[in-house]
């Protein structure tokens, strides 16, 4: 998950991607999380990166979570979420219909919604890895059958062109007596 906040990113991924990361855009990295993508993504590892993308301290009006939307087994597509400021939910048109919103419920609301749309592209995003690796692992299996048929084959084929090329001496010898 990759979240473009003004040129600063977030990054979630894999340790190989972040080194890539660290390399191509290393002065735009806000927050590094190494541990996720090792094991299936829970709703506390969406809370610990969004307590640490709060109190990073980097001030952002919107931004978004791009991640690998599920399809089918064969088919992902990359998505985006939108992610808003506190400042920007206190401030949009249809605040003004909930009355009495007190900073601190308005708070708990933005973290949470922060959470589950972490969350949401974390468990998209594996799901889609998953999907992923099953094709590859079934393409791999029908690519061994093949090679083990072929194989079997020419194997066959060479052991018939022996046994027919000792017959023809056997019958060569025999014929000469």
């Amino acid at each position: 998950a990759i979240l473009p906040f003004k040129k600063k990113f977030f990054y979630s991924t894999r340790k190989y991607i972040q080194n890539i990361g660290k390399q191509t855009h290393g002065k735009h990295i806000l927050i590094n999380c190494k541990e996720v993508g090792r094991k299936p993504p829970t709703f506390t590892d969406a809370s610990v990166i969004a307590t640490e993308l709060l109190d990073s301290g980097y001030e952002f009006d919107q931004g978004s979570i791009i991640y690998n939307r599920f399809r089918s087994v064969i088919s992902y597509k990359t998505d985006a979420k939108p992610l808003f400021s506190l400042d920007t939910v206190a401030s949009s048109e249809n605040m003004g219909i909930y009355d009495d919103i007190d900073a601190d419920v308005l708070r708990n609301y933005q973290e949470f919604a922060l959470v589950n749309i972490i969350y949401f592209g974390l468990k998209e995003s594996t799901t889609s890895e998953q999907s992923a690796r099953m094709t590859a692992m079934d393409s791999a299996s029908k690519n061994a059958s093949e090679m083990i048929d072929k194989l079997t084959l020419t194997f066959n084929r060479t052991r018939q062109a022996v046994i027919t090329k000792e017959l023809i001496e056997i019958i060569s010898g025999a014929a000469a007596l």
